[in-house]
């Protein structure tokens, strides 16, 4: 199999969705796949992780490193960079295994040929550190000058932020700290760069951008070489200071590009030792399989306090650099079969954002903790009472995600508790984690609604998944998961009463009233065709296809969902609802009913999400149809390798990576095809191979154990190692 993506022309036009598609990151930035030449104006960013700035009523959003990579090269006095001089040859390509960009242009002029090949990584090992290798050569004599510098002129989407600039030229660098303007926050970039040939070399300063021009003559023959080592520290790191960014740079000049090259091959190549999934008889979904992989090991958080993955990951300020029930709900899984240790870390963002929650649900009303839609530091939640712009008004549209979509406490909780049962490690719940899903619970609990003449409760006024149909009653997936949160909430109380005699309630009286919403909240239940109402009132919708709705719509940037989308009055649906409650808790119906509701609501899903394809993969898997599971796990698993996905929602940008959609696909690949489960002795399977795969290969972690298992049609074989 190849570890490689290419682009082998240049289209202007395709620079944004390239920029994702070739991102380079490890977990602390993020470097889109753009041009060391680019600006702002072709969306050049290092974005960087759990450091947001806020201007004026602007979305709050996360920082944009000042640019460390900008360089551009000048033959004869013309600059030749992209877009701009058209070029002769082009060619960018990605090595995935080992997370290294490179490109390579040609440009004809007239004397001659000039040839431009650069590769670039994020360092894994020293994640504050990224490195650059530049190369020039032409096929005549010329007067070449390169600038390398930093460019403080940043995109953002809703800046700008910076306000300030300390620029100091050290010796072959160049040292810059730009300073939020909304929050006081710092971003300070070092950049140091060696050179193989004599040259002249001067200080530059300008439009926001600091560094070096250096000057030669090209010989006709020679390769000219500069190497670069970029450090970013930010305010937000703990001890923080110059003298590490200078023993980091040391380390540049002591090893060289290719000596920390070498460092950055190792680190990968450890990484994908348990991470890499292999299919044999099918190399398109092997490879676009390990693609979707890459892009959850570039973006973890390896270092730092309270980090998880936002819903775009590094690949810019989209979404707010917010984290989503995504993350626990379709990442998950992936670093608790590969590096639990990470996955550890993403579960204690939510008990250490417990704050937020339990303020959120006080300044609504409720007890307990209701979490952030839209998670940033400390819990804090940035979504908006508008999320969506009229297209036709070009005004704010009313949305509800904030304070209706109740089932992201029910995934914060889900994580804590996937993770106990998977790891055995249940040092997160002293650590605050048997709070938070108790504080879950009680969120749920004070939810409950009940009529004087039913025996049962009802929770009303809600977003499900399908945001198409806003503020419903008894949404099947929502009212699903508050049950799973009221039943595993008593039981820990049951189970570590150590621990809940340490809560500032009667562990007793929470247990039984946990216990009794669970018993009594109100699920849909099979009409006589079998299917499983969304939510109250759906089935008397009108029932349009989707062409139908579809072809309603007067603008292509249009919202389907709120109070007058062309959804919002039919059944169709933006994504995975009832299909993703089925897919979590197949036990609740048989898998008659699971296929019914398949074939039921997959024709009425719009697919708006990137989050849908897995979810009707996964229950296809189980339903025993893995020829129709395979589109919709390919389509998951290319999200970020193909182009046409939904990057407006109104005329809000949408665009970036698609991290959900990737760890979807690896769910796909070894809890659907594979038939991955868990029993009390360990990992069993029950696969469901498509055809054309001869056999799947994958490792798996539980309960401090690594397992190495084969499947093929007949047979398969479980071994740890």
């Amino acid at each position: 199999m190849e570890w490689e993506i290419r682009e082998e022309r240049f289209k202007e036009e395709r620079i944004p969705a390239l920029g994702n598609r070739f991102l380079v990151g490890n977990g602390y930035l993020g470097v889109r796949g753009t041009l060391e030449e680019y600006t702002k104006t072709q969306l050049a960013a290092v974005n960087l992780a759990g450091i947001f700035d806020q201007v004026g009523d602007g979305w709050r959003e996360p920082l944009n490193a000042p640019n460390g990579f900008y360089t551009w090269l000048k033959v004869d006095g013309i600059i030749y960079r992209l877009p701009g001089e058209e070029p002769e040859e082009h060619c960018m390509e990605l090595d995935y295994r080992h997370g290294i960009f490179s490109r390579k242009t040609v440009w004809k002029t007239e004397r001659g040929m000039i040839t431009l090949k650069t590769e670039r990584f994020a360092s894994l090992d020293q994640v504050h550190l990224c490195c650059m290798r530049y190369c020039v050569s032409a096929d005549f004599h010329g007067e070449i000058e390169i600038f390398t510098g930093i460019d403080g002129d940043v995109w953002d989407i809703h800046g700008p932020h910076y306000g300030r600039f300390e620029i100091e030229f050290p010796d072959r660098g160049s040292r810059m700290t730009a300073v939020t303007h909304g929050e006081d926050q710092s971003v300070t970039v070092l950049e140091r760069f060696r050179t193989d040939f004599p040259c002249e070399i001067r200080e530059r300063s300008f439009d926001k951008k600091a560094g070096h021009q250096i000057a030669f003559v090209s010989d006709g023959c020679s390769r000219y070489t500069l190497e670069k080592a970029v450090v970013v520290f930010t305010s937000r790191d703990e001890q923080w200071d110059m003298l590490r960014g200078e023993m980091i740079l040391r380390q540049f000049e002591r090893l060289g590009y290719e000596g920390l090259k070498q460092m950055q091959i190792q680190c990968w190549e450890n990484l994908w030792k348990y991470s890499e999934v292999r299919i044999e008889g099918d190399e398109e979904a092997m490879a676009s399989l390990n693609y979707s992989i890459y892009h959850l090991l570039s973006i973890a958080p390896r270092e730092g306090k309270s980090l998880s993955i936002p819903a775009r990951g590094l690949s810019g300020q989209t979404y707010k650099g917010a984290v989503f029930w995504d993350t626990e709900m379709f990442m998950l899984d992936f670093f608790l079969f590969t590096d639990p240790p990470a996955a550890r870390k993403l579960v204690k963002y939510r008990i250490d954002t417990l704050e937020g929650a339990l303020q959120k649900a006080e300044s609504y009303g409720w007890k307990g903790a209701f979490y952030a839609w839209e998670s940033q530091e400390g819990g804090r939640d940035a979504c908006t009472d508008y999320n969506v712009t009229d297209v036709f008004t070009g005004r704010p549209v009313r949305t509800y995600f904030r304070d209706k979509q109740v089932h992201i406490s029910a995934a914060a909780a889900y994580g804590i508790l996937r993770y106990v049962e998977l790891t055995g490690d249940d040092s997160v719940l002293e650590e605050g984690g048997l709070r938070a899903v108790t504080e879950c619970a009680r969120f749920y609990d004070s939810l409950l609604l009940k009529y004087l003449d039913r025996d049962e409760y009802e929770i009303h006024d809600v977003i499900g998944p399908d945001e198409y149909h806003e503020r419903v009653n008894n949404n099947g997936y929502t009212n699903r998961m508050a049950k799973y949160v009221l039943e595993s909430a008593a039981d820990l109380l049951e189970r570590y009463p150590y621990l809940a005699q340490k809560l500032p309630y009667d562990a007793g009286t929470l247990t039984e009233r946990f216990r009794d919403g669970a018993v009594h909240l109100k699920l849909p239940v099979p009409d006589e065709e079998g299917i499983l109402e969304q939510f109250d009132g759906y089935g008397k919708l009108e029932d349009a296809s989707l062409d139908e709705v579809r072809g309603r719509l007067l603008h292509e940037k249009e919202y389907w969902g709120g109070a007058n989308g062309v959804a919002s009055h039919t059944k169709i649906i933006k994504q995975a609802d009832v299909v993703t409650w089925l897919s979590l808790f197949p036990e609740d119906y048989s898998r008659d009913i699971q296929k019914k509701n398949w074939e039921y609501y997959e024709p009425r899903t719009e697919h708006g999400s990137s989050l849908s394809s897995c979810m009707y993969a996964m229950l296809a898997c189980r339903c025993g149809m893995a020829e129709k599971a395979y589109p919709f796990f390919l389509k998951s698993a290319k999200a970020d390798l193909t182009d046409g996905g939904k990057e407006w929602a109104g005329l809000v940008y949408i665009g970036g990576t698609h991290p959900a959609a990737e760890g979807g696909a690896y769910m796909t690949a070894v809890e659907g095809f594979g038939g991955l489960r868990f029993g009390k002795n360990g990992p069993e399977v029950k696969p469901c191979l498509p055809k054309g795969w001869e056999s799947l290969q994958f490792y798996v972690c539980w309960h401090g154990e690594r397992y190495l298992i084969k499947i093929e049609k007949e047979k398969w074989e479980i071994g740890k190692v």
